[in-house]
């Protein structure tokens, strides 16, 4: 998913980069449009997952700081394995929808008038 998104951001930058004024914007709007959702529903699931891993990682470390055992540690040091590339996942797709949102907006602009830059 992460190649994905950073080559669809690169994709998108470069057409907006160009000066040209024969660019279809309706259509290149629409499909932008459609990668937007995409991409927030990915966002989504993965902000429940990361939320769900770290509630689960703290209620372990909690069980652990009160009820010590070599299993709750292994398992608390399991989760916390899993959270940490979770979040950074999730950075990158909140970043990632973040610009696409202010490519949506210069696509807009570019649309209404297509001589700016």
């Amino acid at each position: 998913m992460k190649e994905r998104i950073v080559n669809y951001i690169s994709y998108m930058d470069e057409i907006l980069a160009k000066e040209e004024t024969e660019i279809a914007y309706q259509e290149l709007l629409e499909e932008h449009l459609v990668q937007i959702r995409f991409f927030m529903h990915e966002r989504l699931i993965h902000l429940l997952v990361t939320i769900l891993f770290a509630v689960l990682t703290f209620s372990t470390f909690l069980a652990l700081y009160f009820f010590f055992s070599i299993g709750l540690m292994i398992l608390c040091l399991s989760l916390l394995v899993l959270l940490v590339p979770y979040i950074f996942h999730y950075y990158l797709l909140e970043n990632g929808v973040q610009k696409m949102y202010r490519q949506y907006d210069l696509l807009l602009k570019r649309m209404k008038n297509p001589i700016d830059k």
